[in-house]
């Protein structure tokens, strides 16, 4: 039998205030176990929370950004049940009034993904597990989350990939949050079933959770259609449970049934007021919103010319498709500030495992690179080595060149007398040349290259052995 996948994601993104979404405590990541703490967010007996406005409004922003209504009046609830690292017992959430409804993210083929929802809420803190203890992190406790679910529209691996990679794009121009998986900032949980081919009803559905990358989403989904689909041809039923992802091991295993799963009994939280929003707050926030991936791609296509390849490359990060844009406007090549980029940046800054703008390399810095080889000061070759120094040591390409005397050798004099002594040291290839073989050329230049250690002028050199032996 062939069977239809449908796929749903709910991702938790942390908004990137420098305070808890009801208390003063800071954010700040990697700080002391339970120093970002306070009798709010410990849940302390008769405390009250504060809302922080600018979480609202970083979720307002997220929200208009993957093109959500902004519902005028919303509440928060709570959410009842008892873990370790949720001091209070209950979680402060939204339940059906939440902040953004009825959204939607255009994957690259053009298929159109409706977001549900888009709701404010607290995180819990961390349980770190060493042996055959449990210790208890409450530092973030309280952060500001802003929790988006997709409809069950998703059908592959492969759109789940692409939704959360233009989803988290989308989130990172805003601004509202760096959406870094390794600190935990952006999470996601998968939910998926397999139903008979064309059937109206949805199959039993299992939620894939411990998923630290979007490569972990893809694959543990693609494990888990093999698994259910194995079940379903045999005749058994799929399990409603939550499953883990094993990196490791490249499986999903049971965590816990869904039959054992809490009632939460939402109610309205007593503490805190409804949120209403005025149209004219819903307005400046709209305008406060930068251009975002998928304008910015079409844009850099019509306004630069370039390959859609190298678009998706550079406007998948704000901060690199800014770099390339300062750049261009210092530099007149945009095709050629783009291979540079893509080809020779983003490679430097892989290696050391760096952003762009943690990078020693300016725009003004590439730029002066570009101008260098454009006006044949210096050939491709050595351009390469001196942005390698510009990357490691700060220092500008104009003084490296300059200190370095990496200038290229232009005069026809020096060449020519470089030119004959190697064409009377290589007699034999002379003579294959000389026969047809032109590939030999390529053997005198390297020669020449070699003896000028890389800064003779090709054009000049390739005229000048022509010129010798023809």
């Amino acid at each position: 039998m062939k069977y239809d996948v449908v796929i749903g994601i709910e991702v938790h993104i942390q908004l990137k205030t420098k305070t808890k979404i009801f208390c003063g405590c800071g954010t700040d990541f990697g700080a002391e176990p339970n120093t970002l703490v306070c009798p709010v967010c410990l849940g302390f007996p008769g405390v009250l929370p504060v809302l922080n406005q600018k979480a609202v409004e970083y979720g307002m922003t997220a929200g208009l950004a993957l093109n959500c209504e902004i519902t005028p009046l919303s509440r928060f609830h709570r959410k009842n049940y008892f873990y370790p690292d949720l001091p209070k017992a209950y979680q402060i959430s939204q339940y059906d009034q939440p902040l953004a409804i009825n959204g939607y993210i255009n994957l690259p083929d053009g298929k159109r993904i409706q977001i549900t929802r888009a709701h404010l809420e607290e995180d819990a803190g961390k349980l770190i597990h060493s042996g055959d203890r449990s210790l208890v992190d409450y530092n973030r406790v309280g952060t500001p989350l802003l929790e988006i679910v997709s409809e069950p529209e998703l059908s592959t691996p492969q759109e789940t990939y692409d939704y959360l990679t233009a989803l988290k794009a989308i989130i990172k121009y805003t601004g509202v949050s760096d959406c870094n998986m390794e600190e935990g900032s952006l999470r996601c949980d998968a939910n998926i079933s397999i139903k008979p081919e064309g059937a109206a009803t949805l199959g039993t559905k299992a939620e894939i959770k411990n998923l630290n990358s979007f490569r972990a989403v893809e694959r543990a989904l693609i494990y888990e259609i093999q698994r259910q689909t194995k079940l379903v041809d045999s005749g058994e039923k799929v399990v409603q449970e939550t499953r883990l992802w094993d990196e490791k091991k490249q499986i999903t295993s049971s965590m816990r049934s869904k039959e054992e799963a809490h009632d939460y009994r939402y109610f309205p939280d007593p503490d805190l007021m409804p949120i209403q929003i005025s149209p004219e707050h819903v307005q400046s926030i709209q305008k406060s919103i930068p251009e975002l991936p998928q304008a910015k791609a079409k844009r850099f296509v019509s306004q630069y010319s370039l390959p859609e390849y190298d678009v998706q490359i550079l406007v998948a990060d704000r901060d690199l498709a800014d770099f390339y844009e300062k750049t261009v406007h210092l530099a007149a090549n945009p095709k050629m500030v783009s291979n540079w980029i893509i080809t020779e940046l983003l490679g430097l800054l892989g290696e050391v495992k760096i952003g762009i703008n943690d990078c020693q390399v300016t725009p003004e810095y590439l730029s002066q690179i570009l101008q260098l080889i454009e006006n044949k000061t210096i050939s491709g070759k050595i351009g390469k080595e001196v942005l390698l120094e510009a990357f490691k040591t700060g220092v500008s390409p104009e003084q490296i060149v300059k200190e370095k005397g990496l200038t290229q050798i232009t005069d026809t004099n020096e060449l020519e007398s470089m030119i004959t002594k190697i064409l009377q040291e290589n007699p034999k290839a002379v003579e294959q040349y000389r026969e047809g073989k032109k590939q030999a050329l390529g053997f005198f230049v390297g020669q020449v290259m070699r003896l000028t250690s890389g800064k003779a002028q090709p054009e000049t050199v390739n005229e000048l052995l022509k010129k010798h032996l023809e």
